[in-house]
């Protein structure tokens, strides 16, 4: 997959749930760029080992690295590993997720809990594992993936858009903080996305509804990847702190 005229060649990237569906399409698109990524998955590991090969074979740099994000230690083993193998770390893409529709009186606190340690407590592992090694290559790059759930209600998702619209507050909280650093940090918010639940999995019923936006579409993979990728060459250098909606004109912020 080609990087499209952005340049990653000598950078080191990680994205988290990139074994399947946009994170496996974003860690493809920086490999095309150059960058050498690193392929982090919780469970499906044959799915990730798929992507490692798609990316070397294409002329890419991967490996796959079980790290589970809500737990610290798992955490820093796998940047130690990653700055082991490839010298160094420039960018995080904080893709992994969890995703579910439960009224509030069916929402278990198991399930409430799960989704905020993904969405909430994995970002902050892993911004916190990866900001000393990109203060030491003089800048480095943070994209959050964050939910259009977490800027309006929607319903039967509380605990969803909780955990997101936290997202939002970590990504502006610390593109200011790590500023000086040169460090920039936005979140990409996605609309509904057309993927699958499964490798090999029927399409996701609850984001293939063609009514969703304006346009009568939802986004592709690629489209939310094309962002993260500017995101991270240096023509967006100056831009930080922002919330980046992708969504076919269904959320619209004016002033």
């Amino acid at each position: 997959m080609a990087g499209k005229g952005i340049n990653l060649d000598g950078q080191v990237a990680i994205v988290t749930g990139a074994a399947i569906n946009t994170g496996r399409v974003i860690a493809k698109m920086l490999a095309g760029a150059g960058a050498a990524v690193v392929v982090n998955y919780l469970t499906s590991a044959d799915a990730a080992a798929e992507t490692v090969r798609e990316i070397e074979a294409d002329g890419g740099r991967a490996f796959a690295h079980s790290a589970d994000v809500r737990d610290l230690a798992q955490v820093k083993e796998m940047v130690a590993e990653t700055v082991s193998r490839f010298g160094g770390l420039d960018i995080l893409i904080n893709n992994a997720n969890i995703r579910s529709y439960r009224p509030l009186m069916e929402l278990t606190d198991e399930e409430w809990r799960a989704t905020l340690m993904t969405a909430l407590d994995g970002p902050f592992h892993c911004i916190q594992s990866s900001v000393p090694h990109m203060i030491e290559r003089g800048k480095g790059t943070i994209v959050n993936i964050g939910g259009g759930s977490g800027h309006s209600g929607v319903a039967n998702r509380c605990h969803v858009t909780t955990a997101k619209a936290g997202v939002a507050g970590l990504t502006g909280g610390l593109a200011a903080e790590l500023a000086p650093h040169n460090i920039t940090v936005n979140c990409i918010v996605p609309g509904r996305v057309d993927t699958v639940k499964k490798p090999a999995g029927e399409r996701n019923e609850h984001r293939t509804d063609r009514g969703d936006s304006p346009m009568g579409r939802s986004a592709e993979p690629e489209e939310i990847a094309d962002l993260a990728l500017y995101l991270c060459g240096d023509g967006c250098r100056y831009m930080s702190g922002q919330m980046l909606h992708v969504n076919g004109a269904r959320y619209i912020t004016i002033a």
